[in-house]
């Protein structure tokens, strides 16, 4: 998976309540789904990787 750098981010949204709250659940929460789809491919990478390998009798 390629590498991404952000330099400069902004995010503006309206809620009722504490703000920083809000957005400290929502980012959260999306990066662990992030996080779990890019551990599951590089899984998937890695299974391939060593299926390869035995398929050459390396294993």
């Amino acid at each position: 998976m390629p590498k991404v750098t952000i330099h400069h981010l902004e995010v503006r949204f309206q809620v009722d309540g504490d703000d920083g709250a809000v957005f400290t659940r929502l980012f959260n929460q999306h990066i662990r789904a992030w996080a779990k789809l890019n551990e599951d491919a590089s899984a998937r990478a890695r299974r391939t990787e060593t299926e390869r390998r035995l398929g050459d009798g390396e294993g």
